[in-house]
Order: structure tokens, then C-alpha cells, then sequence
């Protein structure tokens, strides 16, 4: 931790000192007198000798906390014990994640990058019990995945609206950060609407930001507000480019509209079938220095080949939005739906530049 100040002790300092000798061997000769006239003044002013140590220095007691912080505080207790009931810790062979149970059937939300491409889990309940796991299904695009238990006694948590969601609500997130079970973080929502791409490199959905700490486990977990309702799923803290590692206070959380509608279409046929996310058709590769991004497979009767795009093409803009690399496409995308029109710019191989209208599809799931 950097240090703000740097403490000084004068009387080491031999010049200090011996001025601070002189001094005091000047004044013992005026002593009395000084004293004199400080009785006088004292009298005079109406004022009397100072007040002994004992009476600066008794601390006076704490004041209890008033009745609107003591109501917060019992918000806060009665939330956690009830959410930290709903939240589990799912260990895979690469690592350890968090998640939510959904229903009594035994099925939980998580994140796509905590199962990984495992197909079989250990489930961890709050009551200290275990239980075998298994995948029910994933959508990467989204980050959403379902695995499922078979356990008596669950308790599924409430899901909210996160449409609802206002900048400067209170939010917890509720998780297993470090394999720490059950450890909670508070913060408020920070912003809403967030386009994010993962390290891997896909565009999430609009996301919730949050001051909530989301550390490494909080992921698939539950990050609830103070009715105790699941408002999203945190998923990934911010990296911070200069200082590496992630960046305090801002993490982010896939809103718990998207995870209900794509966990029940996992839960009822394992694939998702309406993704809301619109879809191109194409393979793309970043090009040095963001100069857009070059086509090198066109998926055979998508969108992008319907309006004739090629491979060898380089997009380098859809609408007015410019698409430097592939993160980026896919983030413009990613803010997009399915039987939209947008205006692709392209530079053909030949370096004509040419704007197709390409109605968008429906990501597959």
C-alpha cells in the first residue's frame, strides 16, 4: 500500500535539539515571571487553569444506529440468509464456479465458461451436502448454461425483472468466490446496457454493470437487490490494460431476463431456439492494424450469402457503426435482431468498396 505521508521525529535531529536546549535554558530564567503574568491575564479574562487530561481525553460512548440504518442492515441479513440458500458451488475438472437453482426439478443456471466442456459436475448445496451434476445444455453467445441435480429439499430463488433496473439500486452478489461458499459483495448497479466481449472473444448481451466485487468463482452466481430477487448473473470483472489484473468495482452481470428466457429453453429442450440475437453468416478474421475484418468462410444460404457478400471481402462497418476487428463485429451484432436490415461496408478484394443491405437471421443455438 502506498504511503500518503512519512512520520518525522524532531528530537533526533541534533541541530533541532540543541536550539530546543537553548531555548528551554532561556526561558528557566524568565520562569517566574512568565508565570506571573499568566495568573494575571488569567484572572483578568475570568478564566481559570485548563481542564485536566482525564477530561479531554474520556471518550464519550457510541450513539446506536438509528432506526433507517438498522432496517438496512436487516434487509441486508434477511436477503443473504435467504439467497445464500439458492446458490451453489459447481466444481469441474478445470476449476470451481457458482449458480442458482432454478426449480425443485433440480436445475441451475450458471455461466457457459464454468461448465467449459465438462458434462459432469459435483454440485455443492449451503447445507454442506454434494450431489453428481450433469449438463443439460449451453449457449456460448450468451454465456447461459443449465446443469441439473437430483436432490430432495431445494429451495429455487426468485427470479426479477431486470427491465426494472434503475443506476444506483443497491445490489449483492452472492457466490463462491476463491471456493469461499456463500460470500457476498455489495455494490450498486452502475450502469445498464453495457456491450461487452469476453476475452474469448464473443459479445454478450447489453449487461448490467456493478461496484459489486465479482472475484474469480462469483461466476454463474446470483446478484440479487434488496427484495432479495435475482436481478442478474455476474459473469466477468473489467480488466484494467495498465495495471493488469481486473479493475475495482466494476464488474458485470447478464441481466436476469435474458437467463430466464434462455434457461428455460435449455431446461425444455437442451438447445436454445430463439436467441433475440441477430445473426450474419460469416467467418471472420481480425486484419493488422483494425483495418476490418476479412471473410474467409460464408455459411451457404445465411444472410450474408443471400445478400452477396464473398469470401475475401473485409467488413469494415455495419450501419454507421465501424467494425475494426472481429470483437468488434461482434459487439455491433450483438446490439442487433434477427429480420433487422443493416447496411454492410465491405472492401472487395479487388480494393472496390461496395454496401450490401443484408437482412439479419436468427443465431443459432
Amino acid at each position: 500500500m502506498r504511503r500518503f505521508g512519512q512520520e518525522f521525529d524532531g528530537w533526533k535531529d541534533n541541530r533541532l535539539l540543541d536550539r530546543t536546549l537553548r531555548l528551554a535554558s532561556f526561558g528557566r530564567t524568565r520562569y517566574w515571571l512568565a508565570g506571573f503574568i499568566a495568573v494575571i491575564a488569567l484572572a483578568a479574562c475570568g478564566g481559570g487553569p485548563p481542564p485536566p487530561p482525564s477530561a479531554l481525553t474520556t471518550p464519550t460512548a457510541s450513539q446506536p444506529a438509528g432506526p433507517d440504518a438498522a432496517a438496512l442492515e436487516d434487509q441486508f441479513i434477511s436477503v443473504i440468509s435467504r439467497v445464500s440458500q439458492s446458490v451453489v458451488v459447481i466444481e469441474t475438472a478445470s476449476g470451481l464456479g457458482s449458480g442458482v437453482i432454478v426449480d425443485t426439478e433440480g436445475d441451475i443456471v450458471t455461466n457457459a465458461h464454468v461448465v467449459g466442456q465438462s458434462s459432469v459436475f459435483r454440485v455443492y448445496l449451503a447445507t454442506g451436502k454434494s450431489y453428481d451434476g450433469k449438463l443439460i445444455g449451453a449457449f456460448v453467445p450468451d454465456d447461459l448454461a443449465v446443469i441439473r441435480i437430483t436432490a430432495p429439499d431445494l429451495r429455487p430463488a426468485v427470479f426479477g425483472d431486470s427491465d426494472h433496473l434503475r443506476v444506483g439500486s443497491i445490489v449483492m452478489a452472492v457466490g463462491s468466490p476463491l471456493g469461499l461458499q456463500s460470500s457476498v459483495t455489495e455494490g450498486i448497479v452502475s450502469a445498464l446496457g453495457r456491450q461487452v466481449t469476453e476475452p474469448n472473444g464473443t459479445a454478450l448481451p447489453p449487461l448490467i454493470q456493478t461496484s459489486a466485487d465479482i472475484n474469480p468463482g462469483n461466476s454463474g452466481g446470483a446478484l440479487v437487490d434488496l427484495n432479495g430477487e435475482v436481478i442478474g448473473i455476474p459473469t466477468l470483472a473489467a480488466q484494467d490494460p495498465q495495471a493488469g489484473g481486473t479493475a475495482p468495482g466494476i464488474g458485470f452481470a447478464i441481466p436476469s431476463n435474458v437467463a430466464k428466457d434462455i434457461a428455460a429453453q435449455l431446461i425444455k429442450s437442451g438447445r436454445v431456439t430463439n436467441s433475440h440475437r441477430a445473426y450474419l453468416g460469416v467467418q471472420g478474421a481480425s486484419l493488422p492494424n483494425g483495418s476490418g475484418v476479412s471473410i474467409y468462410a460464408v455459411v451457404s444460404g445465411g444472410p450474408a450469402d443471400k445478400a452477396g457478400l464473398k469470401t475475401g471481402d473485409v467488413i469494415t462497418a455495419i450501419g454507421e457503426r465501424p467494425t475494426p476487428d472481429q470483437p468488434s463485429m461482434a459487439s455491433v451484432l450483438s446490439g442487433l435482431q434477427p429480420g433487422q436490415s443493416a447496411q454492410v461496408q465491405i472492401t472487395r478484394p479487388d480494393g472496390s468498396v461496395a454496401s450490401l443491405s443484408v437482412t439479419l437471421g436468427e443465431l443459432p443455438g
